[in-house]
């Protein structure tokens, strides 16, 4: 039986895809491309359609139907605009057009998507040669060179992992690495994988390891930044750009990580001069004025972050992140042009997914602000959707994870262990969900001359993905260690967070440590740092959701991207906070963000006892404290309270039925509307 006369009807479409892959090879372009067709019109979906519609376009090229191989890729872009092959074969339909410019641009947004595209690095040599662009032939050819010195292992490895397949990429990579232990690329490859999976901790482990093994590869040695400034490791980021920027001080790349470290460690006016150095350089200056218009926004220079922002899109007209981040400034309001700008590029084939979900919630913003509260819902939805298809959230995994935090952190367990940990009396957990007004507590405490504020630290969380371990068990070790650990590794454990966080503070004798997910995590404090403060910010279920709901958050927050995932989300918080009340009661305050809108002076008395402080009249002028603030709420919170902020969800009640459902009647009677 040959590849053309199989019979279809029962064959998996990816075996159809294998014949009719060879059928182009074979130069069966007609029949090729008649079998495509039709998968196609009988409905493909995923990985399987994208195959068929890039393959549809080689075989129309090789057939030399250029307008339809052009319209092949056209509705490929507008599917899966992130596909690296695909504007590979754009740039190879533009050669045959003799559109060498065309060519170029192709080849440039293919090796941007996927690094591992060899043919194209090869084309782009050729091209910018002819173009007497020598410095950039130069580096493709560098390109060329790095990609052939990998074994073919490798070099496979890399392409799976551009095209999203992970775990066949992890399971050819790591059986490499098994018969070339410590080789560099494999395990640069590897930690890259572990980075996309989100399995932080392996990957910093990977790339240490190989900047140990390797100290002069500087490859190696700028993926381990890159993870170290991921993790917040602030410090030894910046250890690790200063050697970096030692090395190659013309280097722009390295002289932006400088300043990436510098503005991860609070430094920001340093990180500003460094970023303003940065714009005279060949690099990407757009992404360097969203940079600069980040520390700008942090030490509040806002103007100067605005015009920043502003920079950033004129440069690069689809660049969603310098929307988002104009949006992100929560009292600025987009111009009719603006708003025409970002619609335009949102519907735009071929933009990239980051930049049509930046967009998107920045004309939700846009539109939520002119009181057209159907037209921004419908933008806030669709940016969700588009950020929760690709970030993976499983809200039973949540859920495992609370009920494994009350079957194991027990009454016994607190009477059996509690005082082992580090008495210290520094730190201030400020936990709960975002948008619960957190930020506003944090100001309010960082206002008293007897506390400092530092950031959303990560070393509570780091610390519980260390007890979790490095290898996938069905159990995790973490939180049942927690009974099984020797006694000193409690107060060794506080030692070190109070080590680790030193560089974050300033003199004051306590510090806050306002990373929300902690809340996870209280069983684990109440271990190491006994005498520790835990404020829980807490907030109206329905705002509290819907304000993380039309947040685009960097990183972390992935239970936001849906309404039933939000709301079950809060469900489970609530359950565990409902546990740690009753297993360690009086560790945690709980503050409502509408009592302090209410009552600003009970509730700053009230924080202030239970953190042990005297009363200060600084903490009810919070908003004239002058301090760098990273968070989405930095201006609300330098003016004076409001209550315009309470009730902006109900605009959007009519659309939120799912969240009131994932909610339930239990947490939503606990929470009784205002009239």
């Amino acid at each position: 039986m040959t590849a053309d006369d199989t019979n279809t009807v029962d064959t998996p479409p990816a075996e159809q895809l294998a014949q009719i892959k060879e059928l182009i090879q074979n130069g069966g372009f007609d029949t090729a491309t008649a079998r495509l067709q039709s998968l196609l019109e009988n409905g493909l979906e995923g990985n399987d359609e994208r195959e068929a519609l890039y393959m549809l376009a080689v075989s129309q090229r090789y057939a030399r139907q250029p307008a339809p191989a052009a319209a092949a890729l056209e509705e490929l872009l507008t599917k899966y605009p992130d596909y690296g092959r695909a504007y590979q074969e754009r740039g190879y339909l533009y050669l045959a057009l003799n559109r060498p410019n065309d060519a170029t641009t192709a080849f440039s947004k293919a090796v941007e998507l996927n690094p591992g595209l060899i043919a194209c690095w090869k084309a782009l040599v050729n091209l910018h040669e002819s173009e007497g662009h020598h410095d950039q032939a130069l580096f493709a050819n560098g390109q060329v060179d790095y990609l052939t010195s990998l074994p073919q292992d490798l070099l496979h490895t890399l392409d799976l992992i551009h095209e999203g397949k992970l775990y066949v990429a992890e399971q050819l990579c790591r059986q490499y690495l098994q018969n070339n232990k410590h080789h560099i690329e494999a395990m640069r490859l590897l930690a890259d994988i572990g980075i996309r999976l989100k399995v932080y901790d392996d990957a910093e482990f990977l790339l240490e390891s190989c900047v140990e093994f390797a100290p002069e590869n500087i490859g190696a040695r700028s993926d381990y930044l890159k993870i170290l400034n991921k993790k917040s490791k602030f410090e030894k980021a910046y250890e690790q750009a200063r050697i970096l920027f030692d090395k190659q001080p013309d280097n722009p790349v390295f002289r932006v990580a400088l300043g990436n470290a510098l503005a991860g460690l609070g430094r920001f006016r340093e990180s500003i001069e460094v970023y303003r150095e940065c714009l005279d350089k060949k690099i990407n200056r757009p992404g360097v004025y969203i940079l600069l218009g980040h520390a700008q926004k942090a030490v509040g220079e806002l103007d100067d972050a605005i015009d920043s922002y502003r920079e950033a899109y004129r440069l690069k007209p689809d660049y969603g992140d310098a929307f988002w981040s104009l949006a992100n400034i929560k009292t600025y309001q987009f111009t009719e042009a603006e708003i025409s700008h970002i619609r335009k590029y949102e519907t735009t084939p071929g933009i990239s997914s980051d930049d049509r979900i930046h967009l998107c919630f920045a004309a939700g913003k846009a539109f939520e602000d002119r009181k057209d509260y159907e037209t921004s819902f419908e933008y806030y939805e669709r940016g969700n959707a588009l950020r929760r298809h690709s970030s993976g959230y499983d809200p039973d995994k949540t859920d495992e994870m609370v009920q494994a935090q009350i079957d194991v952190c027990t009454r016994e367990l607190f009477e059996k262990r509690g005082n082992l940990g580090l008495d210290s009396p520094d730190p201030i957990f400020i936990v709960g969900l975002p948008r619960a007004g957190s930020t506003l507590l944090e100001q309010i405490l960082a206002s008293h001359s007897l506390v400092d504020a530092t950031m959303e630290l990560h070393d509570i969380l780091g610390l519980a993905q260390r007890l979790r371990g490095r290898t996938a068990e069905q159990s995790p070790r973490y939180p049942r260690i927690l009974r099984e650990l020797d006694d000193s590794y409690f107060r060794r454990f506080g030692e070190q967070y109070i080590e680790n966080t030193r560089v974050y503070r300033g003199n004051a004798p306590y510090f806050i440590d306002k990373m929300p997910n902690n809340f996870l995590h209280i069983g684990l404090i109440r271990l190491i740092l006994p005498g520790a403060k835990v404020i829980d910010a807490r907030r109206h279920p329905m705002a509290c959701c819907f304000g993380g709901f039309k947040q685009l958050f960097g990183e972390g927050q992935d239970f936001t991207y849906g309404l039933e995932e939000i709301g079950r989300y809060y469900r489970a918080y609530v359950r565990l906070m409902d546990h740690w009340d009753e297993v360690l009661p009086g560790f945690v305050l709980r503050v409502m963000h509408e009592d302090v809108v209410d009552d600003l002076e009970t509730q700053v008395r009230r924080i202030l006892e239970f953190c042990g402080l005297p009363f200060e009249e600084s903490c009810l002028e919070f908003h004239k404290t002058e301090r760098s603030i990273r968070t989405p709420s930095s201006e609300q919170v330098k003016q004076p309270i409001y209550r315009s902020g309470l009730e902006q969800w109900r605009h959007y009640a009519a659309h939120l039925e799912p969240l009131r459902r994932a909610l339930g009647p239990e947490i939503l009677a606990r929470n009784p509307e205002p009239d």
